[in-house]
């Protein structure tokens, strides 16, 4: 019934948890926080460096599971800082066709795990 999506292009869970789950056509991605795969340290730089990391670990999710980001139907965007959502926004727009983006979403939160300032989570359908 269900498929996990894993793959070592994308940081391994931190707790009781998958990367992903495909559910017939439709892909349910968990948050990806900015740490980068190759070393599980979270990268280094400003809330635009954290973006586009989150957004790199979701396309290789996407990738795990034969999709694409024309495939995102929902996103979520957690931001520890609402004053930062232009510079994340830049980011995150960069991946998505203006006239057929997904849903969002975009809330401030008071934390994030390992205190990172964003994290993305993802929807996609085939």
């Amino acid at each position: 019934m269900k498929t996990i999506i894993t793959t070592p292009n994308a940081p391994a869970p931190i707790g009781p948890y998958n990367q992903a789950i495909l559910i017939k056509d439709t892909l349910y991605i968990s948050g990806q926080t900015p740490m980068v795969p190759a070393t599980g340290k979270l990268v280094e730089g400003d809330v635009k460096a954290e973006a586009e990391q989150c957004m790199q670990n979701l396309k290789a999710i996407l990738e795990a599971a034969d999709m694409t980001f024309e495939n995102v139907v929902k996103t979520s965007i957690f931001l520890k800082d609402m004053h930062q959502f232009s510079e994340v926004n830049a980011v995150y727009g960069s991946y998505f066709d203006s006239e057929t983006a997904p849903a969002r979403e975009t809330v401030e939160v008071a934390n994030l795990p390992m205190f990172v300032n964003v994290e993305i989570s993802m929807i996609a359908v085939k």
